[in-house]
């Protein structure tokens, strides 16, 4: 009996350490697979102004923008991948006009680098950026004649570079000096007018197309981008970007330039207030000025490249899942 009590103590303790070093043998096995972190954000900010028998004057308007972020992060010793998809569209609507669009945007990135050791903050990176917009854009009042469309236009940029980034999805400095731009306007009407810096059609004396305009227009230069994100004070996070780009062949020294710097001040996990600005340049974009002909018609007259600004505010909902 002694003999079996004792040929079971001596089971159990050996069935112990076996089941502590599964434990730790599996603990180790997953600090040392990678993992890929995952986050989503849904965003509605809604602004509403009504008025009644308001001798002051006024209209009526309400105004809604969706946003949506995904975001895909892969990490593994020296080596990061790093994806996510950013959607956010906006209308407004005023009493006695149309429904109006306010914002229009859709954006993939996805960046890849890589480091010698784990002492150096400098990464070789692979830079990739595509944005284009859901629906027609108009000069408003105008809605019969559309300025944009879906993939008129779309950006591309693609370039391998070095990237500064202690903290990298905190702060990060990248310079790449070959980096490939291509912009497309895949409207066959909008490509003939050269819109967006493609190249026009070709034209006869009345008129008539000779050739169609150009559908792509494809540049390859030189990227600066700088990113920063940290939460300034209690409860207010600022996240700032801006990308600096030059074409080496055609105007080498313009430079487009794409600022943006925003402001989410946090009142709870759900409810936030949001402040931007997005300021925008690029020489071949250029601005369209509506003008009355003698028949009292509209027409577009273009003019040169302007800095464009966007300013916005609102407060609205936030769900993370």
């Amino acid at each position: 009996m002694k003999k079996a009590l004792i040929l079971l103590l001596i089971l159990s303790i050996n069935y112990s350490n076996a089941q502590s070093d599964s434990l730790a043998v599996n603990t180790k096995l997953e600090q040392s697979f990678p993992k890929w972190k995952n986050k989503n954000m849904a965003t509605l900010d809604v602004s509403e102004v009504a008025f009644v028998n308001w001798n002051s004057g006024g209209s009526n308007s309400i105004s809604a923008l969706l946003g949506l972020v995904s975001q895909a992060n892969y990490k593994f010793k020296h080596f990061f991948w790093n994806n996510n998809i950013n959607i956010r569209y906006g209308i407004n609507k005023q009493q006695s006009q149309e429904l109006r669009k306010t914002e229009d945007l859709i954006e993939i990135n996805s960046n890849i680098g890589y480091r010698k050791d784990s002492l150096t903050n400098w990464f070789f990176t692979s830079r990739f950026n595509f944005k284009t917009q859901f629906s027609n854009g108009y000069t408003y009042p105008n809605t019969s004649n559309a300025i944009s469309k879906f993939m008129a236009p779309g950006y591309l940029f693609y370039g391998v570079g070095i990237e500064y980034g202690k903290n990298i999805e905190k702060l990060s400095v990248y310079f790449s000096p070959a980096t490939t731009k291509s912009t497309f306007v895949l409207d066959q009407e909008l490509a003939n007018t050269g819109a967006f810096g493609v190249k026009p059609a070709e034209l006869d004396e009345q008129e008539n197309v000779i050739e169609e305009g150009e559908r792509v227009r494809n540049e390859f230069g030189i990227l600066f981008t700088n990113a920063f994100e940290a939460e300034i004070a209690k409860n207010i996070y600022m996240k700032h970007s801006v990308n600096f780009y030059t074409d080496y062949l055609n105007d080498f020294g313009n430079i487009d330039v794409d600022w943006q710097v925003n402001l989410d001040f946090k009142v709870n996990n759900y409810i936030r207030a949001n402040l931007g600005s997005h300021l925008k340049y690029d020489n071949d974009v250029k601005n369209l000025v509506a003008i009355n002909d003698e028949n009292e018609e509209e027409e577009f007259v273009e003019e040169g490249a302007k800095v464009q600004w966007k300013q916005i505010l609102g407060i609205g909902v936030v769900v993370d899942f």
